[in-house]
């Protein structure tokens, strides 16, 4: 483990970064126990990952919702604040950046559980009427307000594992009104919660029961009618598609990728998640900003994704609910990929709202160090996201998102097993949880 940090360091040596001292703060976190602000040009890569700088007794001043002032409390101790926080003995990381959700959905979809247990394959499932297609006849019946609802729920859930900003996709509508009540319901979703929001448009996440042995009727109508219609009424800023077995080819994912990119939609990808596809070439291909999953991907595609720039995002939790072998984070880091983690909050192959067991999961099932799974989840997430000019670190001018954890250092975020240890979480410069 490489966390800078030495002792009697202080955070003056090497972290601080000041603007405008001349106003008061809205916030002061300090004196700090551990911090770490992640900072730096994005995205990580390589053996850049494998150091956290860290240091003691730093502080964080927040004015108007931005960082105002990263360095040694000893600076801004006396610095007037209309409000401080001491974090003695904790440490303060960014907030997370969750990259890949699927809310809002409704639905329970625990009876697939035990199918999975049985022995049953993802796809077998969503054969039987189970898996997207369960999800999809819940969220068609449901009405905005069940929707918007749900998303709250989950968000808030989010919030209690340090996740500041989340994106989040259609998908389970499988027809124009109800993929464009999804997309409703995230853009109610941005005024109702703390968190930032980023929407993506899923349209083609399978092809619906109605247009079975008729994919390219669907892909018709996603490319001519949705598509036009969510970029029209600007309810996206990424087109998404799940290029699987099973699901769309590589012929129909490249077709609707590029419609969505030619209606200013920019692609991302469910890509190689159970079989090689060959998704992470077609990612590299059109340009995408991330290819999700990659259980499958072979090294070729990791080299064709870390070429043209495509974020690898994993999803760990996936595997472990799916009981697969997990994507191979080294040879994603290996092959020059900015790796990413995100939770894939989902219904069914991965139902969970923490980013803390995400990063737990990456270290441990994974492979990935603790500082290579933290810059993950923070700076390289919020690049897999094209969000990392305003977040995912802890530098001045950027958005106030941290989060405050009591434990002594980022380490002892993976060291006890099972804990939430979680203080208090800051977004956009507000208080907006904190543990009782």
């Amino acid at each position: 483990m490489t966390i800078d940090v030495s002792a009697g360091a202080s955070a003056g040596d090497s972290l601080s970064r000041i603007v405008s001292m001349t106003q008061p703060f809205d916030l002061l976190v300090g004196p700090i126990g551990r911090l770490a602000p992640c900072a730096g040009p994005a995205p990580r890569l390589g053996s850049d990952l494998q150091t956290l700088p860290a240091a003691e007794r730093g502080a964080v001043g927040i004015r108007g919702g931005e960082i105002a002032f990263v360095g040694s409390y000893d600076d801004v101790a006396d610095h007037p604040a209309s409000e401080r926080i001491d974090a003695s003995g904790k440490t303060v990381l960014p907030g997370f950046v969750d990259p890949h959700t699927h809310i809002p959905f409704v639905g329970d979809r625990a009876h697939e559980l035990v199918m999975r247990l049985q022995g049953k394959s993802y796809m077998e499932i969503g054969a039987a009427g189970g898996g997207i297609h369960f999800t999809t006849r819940s969220v068609r019946e449901a009405k905005k307000e069940a929707l918007l609802h749900a998303g709250k729920s989950l968000a808030r859930k989010l919030l209690r594992s340090g996740v500041t900003t989340f994106e989040a996709k259609s998908g389970y509508g499988l027809q124009t009104d109800a993929e464009i009540k999804q997309l409703e319901v995230l853009r109610d979703l941005t005024e109702e919660v703390p968190q930032t929001v980023v929407p993506t448009f899923l349209g083609a996440h399978l092809i619906p029961r109605e247009y079975e042995g008729r994919g390219d009727a669907y892909v018709d109508l996603v490319c001519g009618e949705m598509i036009p219609l969510v970029a029209e009424r600007k309810l996206a800023r990424y087109c998404d598609v799940f290029c699987e077995e099973g699901a769309f080819t590589v012929e129909q994912s490249r077709r609707i990728l590029l419609e969505g990119k030619k209606q200013g939609l920019a692609p991302r990808m469910h890509a190689d998640e159970i079989v090689d596809l060959g998704g992470a070439a077609l990612a590299a291909e059109v340009g995408a900003v991330s290819a999700d999953h990659l259980l499958a991907a072979s090294k070729e595609g990791m080299a064709a994704m870390a070429k043209a720039g495509v974020s690898a995002t994993l999803l760990p939790c996936t595997a472990f609910y799916l009981r697969k072998p997990y994507a191979d984070a080294r040879a994603c880091i290996d092959a020059g990929c900015a790796v990413a983690l995100a939770t894939d909050c989902n219904p069914g192959s991965s139902f969970t709202a923490s980013m803390l067991q995400t990063v737990t999961l990456a270290v441990f099932g994974m492979g990935m160090m603790p500082e290579e799974a933290l810059w993950a989840a923070t700076l390289n997430a919020a690049y897999a996201l094209r969000e990392h000019e305003t977040l995912g670190s802890l530098e001045p001018g950027k958005r106030a998102d941290l989060c405050i954890w009591d434990v002594p250092s980022p380490l002892h975020l993976f060291y006890p097993f099972g804990e939430n240890p979680i203080d208090t979480v800051v977004c956009n410069g507000g208080i907006v949880f904190k543990a009782s």
